[in-house]
């Protein structure tokens, strides 16, 4: 497409470079409106200006995209609520054998699990657990956040749903599910190894300190002083005032861990206790004699008191049956979201329509939870739904200037994906615009341009280039803190965590990112077929 008339190429840039500011740095001290508001105003503005009508504008917005991305929140959610999550985080502590293991297992669990349920839920639920591992083991946060933000983004590039721009990418380029997969699993893997290598050289030091034995003492007293409130008759071989507090916090223990499947409220334990036990004073100063006659005059209320005990006893059997009716309920629920789960994922390797078999599986976990799915669906991001529909009108305001197509006229010679100095200059390309202007634009910008130009070599290459763009948009997030989504989370998760907050620094990012990403994508380029 040729350039378009100045004034239109003038304000069309306009609009992308405000989309542009505002989508790159969240918080602008002249506009903080956010990414979401940005987004949607680049779209206004470009049919403001005229760049594009309002007609376009709506039908560019992809239902597919949008259908799969919310889809795919809504599982997410919904595992999330069966704790496949806690699952994962304690994977990462289970028989640990030390920091250099522990770092090792952050790599490969964040990395699978970001390949089935996006790097931005990966790194919300596990932020936390990182830091109490790291904590617990008194080792510094830093190389345990790199490792799980590095490796969920090097893991989601493994599957269509693992991202937004994969998601982008199967839909335009009709790649399945299993085929996606089988292109990219390879470098995956190998980049999860490399990456995880890549960090135990870079932190050996920092992960070879012994552990303080005295912290470790006071951390496992810790744990134990947590756990060991409960009843043991050990603590009762001693006298103990009945009016002391130690005795009446026993009371209280006792009452609440007499029946599992019981609820006590503390009023009914108060009385009790008033009812149950006199004082030591009332003990000792009444005679041998009063006591007799007072034991006779209340044989009717002890016998009161058996009937009551004895209904009391009929009573628990039923409340245990509850309780045990309502964990039994829970397991089947849970089994039932894992297995739905499953059959997801089997439907998208059987090659069926991702957006709709997504979609299947989050109104299938609906129906299976039986209650108003009110309160999971108010979890679901959509201001990254807004986000998505304001950026593709944006990007298909810009690619109506023809800037785009003008800039790839001179890049396309030199980025041919039949040779490697082809790949080598694309991947430089993917590589800074991504970095520029972010993945998915990049993606939109970028991926029919480039599968054009490959479709021109052979049909196999068109189906490369994709996977080639999915990969390096992908991995292009580990060069910077701000390289992608998953890295803030990490970032902004680690420093609000109550009582373990932690700092993620720029510098002490890119130290690591820049030769992490250079590594990891040239390794994987040759392995994508």
């Amino acid at each position: 497409m040729p350039l378009a008339s100045p004034v239109k190429v003038v304000l069309g840039s306009i609009a992308f470079a405000i989309f542009w500011v505002l989508v790159v740095f969240s918080a602008v001290p002249f506009l903080p409106v956010g990414r979401t508001a940005g987004s949607l105003l680049g779209g206004m503005l470009m049919v403001i200006f005229q760049v594009i009508t309002a007609g376009q504008a709506y039908a560019v917005i992809e239902l597919q995209i949008l259908g799969l991305l919310f889809g795919t929140m809504v599982v997410s959610v919904y595992l999330e609520r069966a704790d496949m999550f806690k699952y994962l985080g304690k994977l990462l502590s289970w028989k640990s054998r030390g920091p250099k293991d522990l770092i090792c297992r952050v790599c490969l669990i964040s990395a699978i699990s970001s390949a089935f349920f996006t790097n931005d839920t990966t790194c919300v639920v596990l932020t936390e657990f990182v830091l109490k591992i790291a904590r617990q083991h008194n080792l510094p946060p830093h190389p345990f956040l790199l490792a799980l933000a590095s490796s969920a983004n090097i893991g989601s590039a493994a599957t269509p749903i693992g991202n937004p721009q994969n998601l982008v990418i199967a839909v335009k380029s009709k790649i399945s599910f299993g085929n996606f997969l089988k292109g990219i699993l390879p470098a995956m893997i190998m980049g999860v190894i490399v990456n995880a290598l890549l960090l135990l050289c870079m932190y050996w030091k920092l992960l070879s300190i012994e552990n303080d034995e005295e912290d470790i003492a006071v951390e496992l007293l810790a744990e134990e002083e947590v756990n060991s409130h409960r009843f043991s008759p050990a603590t009762m071989s001693h006298f103990t005032s009945f009016n002391s507090p130690e005795w009446n916090s026993r009371w209280e223990v006792m009452a609440v861990q007499s029946s599992p499947g019981m609820s006590v409220p503390m009023g009914q334990v108060e009385n009790l206790r008033n009812r149950s036990i006199p004082s030591a004073n009332e003990i000792q100063g009444v005679p041998s004699g009063t006591l007799e006659s007072a034991r006779n005059s209340n044989a009717p209320k002890e016998a009161a008191n058996d009937v009551s005990s004895q209904v009391k006893e009929e009573t628990m059997p039923s409340k245990r049956v509850a309780s045990l009716t309502t964990r039994w309920k829970k397991i089947l629920w849970k089994s039932g979201v894992y297995l739905v789960t499953i059959g997801m994922l089997i439907a998208l390797l059987l090659g069926l329509n991702m957006s709709w078999t997504v979609i299947t599986a989050a109104l299938a976990l609906m129906v299976l939870d039986f209650r108003d799915a009110r309160t999971s669906l108010e979890k679901v991001s959509y201001s990254l739904l807004l986000f998505f529909c304001g950026m593709f009108s944006t990007v298909q305001g810009f690619n109506e200037t023809g800037i785009p197509d003008t800039l790839w006229v001179f890049i396309e010679p030199y980025s041919k994906i039949d040779r490697v100095s082809g790949i080598a200059m694309l991947a430089i390309v993917i590589l800074l615009m991504s970095n520029l202007a972010s993945n998915v634009p990049t993606v939109l910008l970028l991926g029919t341009r480039v599968a054009l130009s490959a479709a021109a070599v052979s049909a196999a290459n068109e189906k490369k280039a994709w996977l080639i763009l999915a990969w390096v948009s992908t991995v292009a997030g580990n060069l910077s803190l701000l390289g992608s989504a998953a890295n803030i989370i990490v970032c902004e998760q680690a420093r609000q965590a109550p009582e373990l907050g932690y700092t993620l620094s720029f510098w002490s990012h890119l130290k690591f990112g820049v030769p992490s990403t250079l590594i990891v994508t040239a390794i994987g380029l040759t392995l994508i077929r």
